[in-house]
């Protein structure tokens, strides 16, 4: 008995020895690791670089709008009839006054030379009666009644005169006139689309911004255009109106700027771009857009700084600096407050840092920033 117990013994004291020195080899292990992460100084990041530049800016409003005919309408028939001409193509410029559609006025051409010479034979009557009653002949009754047959029959006349003006359709202002939606036979009743006709040269473009621009309005300032339609290519125009009031839906307000339009290319209807530019420039600072960091409790960019110890060369590192941002043209942004001119910040790389983190600069592959970059298809 005395054996066996001995021998349990011997196993534990055993089994307590092997782990001591496992516990032993653990520790000093981690111990070593410890003392080398303390010790350890993690790489420094490749990122370019951009200084922090001082410039003037022509601040600007940017807005989406629509392009609009100055003058604009969809021409009709006011009296029905049957269309005997049509005198326009489909597309076509027309001058003011061009005849555009004639009506079928056969009848009231024939019924116009019947009232004609009854306004003949009134006319002749009356000078009789007038020269009748010079003379005593007749009496004021007789007289006032030629005249008022003479005044219905020329009423008459000018009735059939204008049903016929009526029936011939002209341009009402000179522009391009859309697809005719009638042919030659036609019957139509008052009202009938003949076609659609826009005036193209100046033209409107209207645009909403929200209520806070409203400070910065005023009639006048100019505008700038771009439209997809037409890649490259920019209009200049003018501030004209200020809707004086504001939408209570969305709180913005109305806007219609004129444009020149010699050319057509902008048609009615049309999308645009437009840029309500201010008179007055400002100093601003810029960065490019790409060195800022987004977040929900603030944008920062990172600014290079050399530090260094004693007995050791001076090191690049970046330290994080909350900034405040503003207008945002193709790639660089407004820094409104946060930056002086001449600083240096981490133009490509700021995702990937933390504050104080060591850097290397490598701006030999680094892309320029400029206000209208234009990329080129490859």
């Amino acid at each position: 008995m005395k054996t066996r117990t001995r021998q349990w013994l011997w196993a534990v004291g055993g089994i307590l020895a092997v782990v001591g020195v496992l516990v032993g080899v653990k520790a000093g292990q981690i111990g070593a690791m410890i003392s080398s992460g303390k010790s350890f100084t993690p790489p420094p990041e490749s990122v370019t670089s951009a200084p922090v530049q001082a410039a003037e800016w022509q601040p600007s409003q940017a807005a989406s709008g629509s392009v609009v005919a100055v003058h604009g309408v969809t021409l009709g028939a006011e009296l029905p009839g049957t269309v005997r001409e049509i005198t326009f193509d489909s597309g076509a410029w027309v001058k003011q006054g061009t005849v555009l559609v004639r009506l079928d006025t056969s009848t009231e051409e024939a019924q116009l030379v019947a009232a004609r010479a009854d306004a003949t034979l009134a006319r002749l009557s009356l000078e009789r009666a007038r020269s009748l009653r010079q003379s005593d002949v007749n009496t004021p009754a007789d007289l006032e009644g030629a005249e008022a047959r003479a005044a219905q029959a020329g009423a008459a006349v000018a009735g059939l005169e204008a049903a016929i003006a009526k029936k011939t359709i002209r341009a009402p202002f000179t522009g391009r006139i859309a697809i005719r939606q009638v042919e030659v036979g036609q019957v139509v009743t008052p009202g009938t689309p003949v076609a659609s006709l826009q005036s193209v040269d100046p033209t409107f473009v209207d645009f909403w911004l929200p209520q806070q621009a409203l400070s910065t309005l005023k009639v006048g300032q100019q505008v700038r255009l771009q439209s997809d339609t037409w890649p490259g290519s920019t209009w200049e125009g003018t501030l004209t109106t200020i809707n004086p009031e504001i939408d209570a839906a969305t709180r913005n307000v109305r806007l219609r700027a004129t444009f020149p339009n010699a050319d057509g290319r902008l048609r009615p209807g049309m999308f645009a771009s437009v840029e309500v530019l201010s008179a007055e420039r400002q100093a601003v600072l810029l960065v490019p857009a790409t060195s800022a960091v987004y977040a929900p409790y603030g944008d920062s960019v990172f600014v290079l700084e050399q530090a260094g110890e004693a007995g050791k060369p001076p090191a690049t590192v970046a330290r994080q600096r909350f900034v405040r941002l503003g207008e945002r043209r193709g790639d660089l942004v407004v820094v409104v407050s946060g930056l002086k001119a001449g600083e240096t910040v981490v133009s490509s790389g700021a995702f990937k840092l933390r504050n104080g983190a060591s850097v290397v600069v490598h701006n030999d592959q680094a892309p320029g920033a400029v206000i209208d970059p234009k990329p080129v298809d490859r």
